[in-house]
């Protein structure tokens, strides 16, 4: 087996610049999104206190983006570093990081090219961002998280995931678009789901599920969405405690402090 040279980029590697969204490059969308999107950071915070978030914690989040969770992260714990492919998401982050007063660290990067330096993090989190990679790639960045936690490192994962079969796949992604109006006065769109199922890379949970356990992760918990489109993860690098659980619907068992976020996304755009 031949290795590459420190820094020599190999050209077969995915360049994730190219696959972020075109949304995600787009100065006025993103100058909005927060107004468009709900990432319902403090109970994310809170779900993850629940199960060993503290003080002293480093927290690692992939697919940033505007950073609603990482500043919220930041206020609670020791090191927040907040990763994410945009320069343009980077950079309202930048001025939001500043105006918050916060001790965030802020990387361009991605899934496949963040290299963490200093002790493993605790956590990692994702939320709407894991959908923007091809499958292959899917299971090569979950192997880097894993071997980039620690010995009982947890990922919070959620993102964009069908939870239905083949069969079912063309009436129920035609009933999602439907759910939005053409002409969202600003909101999402019909055309963005139809953006996201023709360009982005969601998959189905039976397909994303072995890829979690092929890269060395248990599901400790996992809920979907009563509409079958949201998956919310939590994964663990060592056995969790109690028996691996799946719900359909409703919240994870974890202190009821998970769900659906108060503005349901309606897309693929990260935070």
């Amino acid at each position: 087996m031949t290795s590459a040279a420190p820094g020599q980029k190999r050209g077969w590697r995915l360049d994730e610049m190219a696959g972020i969204g075109r949304e995600n490059l787009d100065e006025q969308h993103v100058s909005r999104y927060d107004e468009k999107e709900d990432a319902d950071a403090e109970a994310e915070v809170r779900l993850l206190q629940s199960v060993g978030l503290t003080p002293g914690s480093t927290v690692v989040d992939l697919g940033a983006g505007t950073g609603q969770f990482a500043l919220a992260a930041a206020e609670v714990c020791r090191r927040v570093v907040a990763v994410d492919p945009s320069p343009v998401m980077l950079s309202l982050l930048r001025d939001k990081a500043r105006s918050h007063s916060v001790p965030l660290e802020i990387v361009q990067g991605g899934f496949l090219t963040y290299e963490h330096d200093g002790e493993p993090p605790d956590f990692v989190y994702s939320r709407l961002a894991l959908h923007h990679l091809p499958d292959f790639w899917k299971a090569v960045a979950l192997g880097r998280i894993r071997r980039m936690l620690g010995p009982r490192g947890l990922l919070r994962l959620w993102d964009v995931v069908y939870h239905f079969g083949v069969d079912e796949a063309e009436d129920r992604i035609e009933r999602w678009c439907a759910t939005l109006a053409s002409d969202g006065d600003g909101d999402w769109t019909r055309g963005d789901l139809e953006e996201h199922v023709r360009d982005e890379h969601s998959t189905f949970t039976w397909l994303l599920e072995p890829m979690i356990l092929q890269t060395g992760f248990e599901i400790r918990d996992v809920s979907y969405s009563d509409d079958g489109f949201f998956a919310h993860y939590l994964l663990s690098t060592s056995p969790p405690p109690w028996g691996s659980r799946a719900h359909q619907g409703g919240s994870l068992g974890l202190r009821g402090l998970m769900g659906r976020p108060r503005r349901s996304l309606r897309c693929g755009s990260r935070r």
